[in-house]
Order: C-alpha cells, then sequence, then structure tokens
C-alpha cells in the first residue's frame, strides 16, 4: 500500500526542458484550498500556463501544466502541497463537522526569529541573502536594512521558518553555512534569535507614502501607474447555468495569476465549482470560472457581483504597485501589494526586488517591510532607498520599469 501523498499529489515531469509538468491534485474540497496551492505554486516560482479544476463541494480534482525551472525542487513541492490539502483528516475518517475545539481553531502562528546578518556592502548582497532564505524555506516577515558610512551593511530580518526547524542548532548551522557559501569572506557576523510576535506589530505608512501609493482609486475604476493591460475583459453570464454563475475572464498573462485570482474569490468567500485557464498566443489568458456563494447558490445579487468584478479587474490590472519617488536627495522605490483577509502576504516579493535591482547593478541603502490600511484592505509596503552613488546613472523610470517586469515574471 502506498503512502497517501503519492495519490493526493501526482507530478509528471517534463522530459524535454521548456515543456510543461502536470500537477494533478485529487483530495477533499474547502473554500480557498485553490487560492492556497496556487500560493505555493507561486513560491516556487512555476508558471501555470493551463489548469482545469472541477468539485462536487464535497471533492475536488485540480490539474496544472506548469512551467518549471532547472532548480525546481519537485519531491518538496508536492510535500507542501500535500500538507495544504486537507486530506489527512479525511482519510481517517475525522469530518470536518465533528472535529474537536482544539482542531477547529485557528492554526498556531510559527514561531518569529530575529536574523541578524553584518557584511561588508556589494552590489547584489540582498538579493544573495535572500535567495539563500528562499531555497530554505525561511518566510521574511519584515526586514530592517542599513548602512554605515564605511560601507558596513546590517541586516535585520524578521524571519519564519517553514520547517519549523529554526529552533535547533542544527537548521541554524544550516542556515549560516548556506549564507557563508553566497557571501564570502563579506560576511562579518551572523547571529538568529528567538523573538516575540509584537516586535512585527503592524506599522503604519507615512502619509507621504500612503498619498503616492493609495491616492489613486483603490477599487481599480482609474488604476495609476504601471498596469499589466488596460484590456482586462471580465463579463459575467446567469443564463447559461441554472446553478452557476459564470465569470469569463480575457486578461495578460503575468506572474502569480490564477493566485490573484483565487486570492480574490477567497476573500470573497466564493467557491469555484468548475473552472478552466488557458494561455493563448502571445501572453493572452482565457479564463472560465463556474461559480457559487459559500451556501451553494449562483450569485444573482448585482451589488455583490460588481464589488466581485471591481475587484478582480484592479488584481488583474495592478496586482502589485510600484513608484519611485524622491525622499530628500534620495530616490526611493515604494512596491505594494495586498493581504489576504488570513493575513498573509503575497510569496517572493521581496526576492524578486533585490533580483530586479541585482540586474541592474543598482546598489540598496536601506531597506524595510511595513503593512498600511485603507478602507477595509491592508497591503505590504516595500520601501527601498537607492544608493545612487554607488550605482550606475540609470533613470528611475528604467528602474521602476525592471522591478515591474521582474514582480510580473517579464523578464
Amino acid at each position: 500500500m502506498g503512502n497517501l501523498s503519492d495519490d493526493v499529489v501526482i507530478i509528471s515531469q517534463s522530459e524535454k526542458e521548456g515543456d510543461p509538468s502536470v500537477i494533478t491534485i485529487n483530495c477533499p474540497d474547502k473554500t480557498g484550498l485553490g487560492c492556497d496551492l496556487c500560493r505555493i505554486l507561486l513560491f516556487f516560482g512555476l508558471n501555470i500556463v493551463r489548469g482545469d479544476v472541477s468539485t462536487d463541494g464535497k471533492w475536488c480534482y485540480l490539474v496544472f501544466w506548469v512551467i518549471g525551472k532547472p532548480n525546481t525542487r519537485w519531491n518538496l513541492l508536492k510535500m507542501r502541497l500535500v500538507e495544504a490539502s486537507p486530506s489527512f483528516s479525511w482519510a481517517f475518517g475525522i469530518s470536518r463537522c465533528y472535529l474537536s475545539d482544539s482542531e477547529s481553531q485557528p492554526p498556531k502562528l510559527p514561531d518569529l526569529f530575529l536574523l541578524k546578518l553584518a557584511c561588508s556592502d556589494r552590489t547584489g548582497l540582498l538579493y544573495d541573502v535572500t535567495e539563500v532564505l528562499y531555497k530554505l524555506e525561511i518566510n521574511i516577515e519584515k526586514v530592517k536594512i542599513s548602512t554605515t558610512p564605511d560601507g558596513k551593511v546590517m541586516d535585520l530580518f524578521f524571519v519564519t521558518d517553514t520547517r519549523e526547524l529554526l529552533g535547533t542548532v542544527k537548521r541554524r548551522d544550516e542556515v549560516y553555512e548556506y549564507l557563508r557559501d553566497a557571501i564570502g569572506d563579506s560576511m562579518i557576523s551572523y547571529d538568529i534569535e528567538l523573538v516575540g510576535p509584537e516586535i512585527t506589530a503592524r506599522s503604519q505608512a507615512s502619509s507621504s507614502v500612503a498619498e503616492t501609493l493609495f491616492s489613486s482609486d483603490v477599487s481599480g475604476e482609474h488604476p495609476s501607474g504601471l498596469q499589466t493591460s488596460s484590456n482586462v475583459s471580465i463579463t459575467v453570464d446567469n443564463l447559461l447555468s441554472s446553478a452557476h454563475t459564470l465569470i469569463h475572464i480575457t486578461c495578460q498573462d503575468h506572474k502569480g495569476l490564477l493566485y490573484d485570482i483565487m486570492r480574490t474569490f477567497k476573500d470573497f468567500n466564493i467557491q469555484i465549482s468548475y473552472g478552466r485557464f488557458t494561455i493563448k498566443r502571445g501572453r493572452n489568458c482565457e479564463i472560465d470560472l463556474f461559480i457559487v456563494q459559500s451556501d451553494g447558490r449562483k450569485i444573482l445579487d448585482s451589488s455583490k457581483l460588481n464589488a466581485l468584478i471591481t475587484r478582480l479587474r484592479a488584481e488583474l490590472q495592478q496586482p502589485l504597485r510600484v513608484v519611485m519617488m524622491n525622499r530628500g536627495p534620495d530616490t526611493e522605490l515604494l512596491v505594494t501589494n495586498p493581504v489576504e483577509l488570513s493575513g498573509k502576504g503575497r510569496p517572493q516579493v521581496f526576492h524578486d526586488i533585490a533580483l530586479a535591482l541585482k540586474k541592474i547593478n543598482t546598489c540598496i541603502f536601506s531597506a524595510e517591510i511595513g503593512r498600511h490600511v485603507t478602507g477595509d484592505r491592508e497591503w505590504e509596503v516595500y520601501k527601498v532607498l537607492i544608493n545612487e552613488e554607488d550605482s550606475l546613472p540609470i533613470p528611475r523610470s528604467k528602474i521602476e520599469e525592471e522591478v515591474w517586469n521582474t514582480l510580473m515574471g517579464w523578464e
């Protein structure tokens, strides 16, 4: 008899580089499952080129055709997908209706650690550090980076460990060895300590930052700044199916597209009964989704439909915001993305920012992550102060464009 995970998640890797691998997931259903799975695929850097989703409300069947990378960790990916599916409780005959009080409580927050790293400054240093943390499945919750006048960098990373092993000496030694290999002789000191969750209390963006990022209509009717495309089409059909509302979307593909759609449905407590996603010629996508409310009925309330469509259009046109602004004599890069109602932010944003700046040899003087609440929504805000003295003379519009393209996966 095989392991349960062998039946829950099946990954058929492509034989030829560049061809899609096929991921099949067969497990019990729950509201928001598609969002959770797409978030994992986004974390692993996979590009979804096709997808099929079907469910009867109790059991679901999902197939994703994905383009991986030579270093894609397929076994680890399978483990994370299995962990995200509600399979084990069902496999052992535990109905969600009869969960004990402890099982029905929200999951325990992971332990929070402070990683302190002192290094000699150089171009690409921040990217090398974030790449190591990404490979080790260590999530950056908050960061504070500063550069001294003598060229030293103090990095303070508030992190959680997906593997929940950072409290052990073996895991800390592993992190040190990986960082040492990546940074080399530039490393001056290294330390990890357990801290309380109050350390990362959500900070509000300053009034100037808020005005710059959120002065446009956050509903998406008139978005300002860089956009994926202005040609986003969303149509609703309540006549084709007697039991479902059909949402038809045509838009331009971008990194995390399905995650943005699934996250929106999860926040609106919408369930997808059947869905199909395909990429046509170029980056043009077509998505058909048959959806119902949490009570299993189609959406007939026009106000609910309008709110859902408005939010979807905003997420597809502008899944993140990228702005360059003056901060006295210096230049500050601001990037923001919406946070799920569950409190989770978009994965790998800080990693991609650091990668983009490394590609154009732009040095970072300081960086930090905070959160900002506007209306009924919460946003992650990344503030990066550019060290223009040590960087090549690159137009600010070029920096903005490079960061945007990297975040969108248009490299």
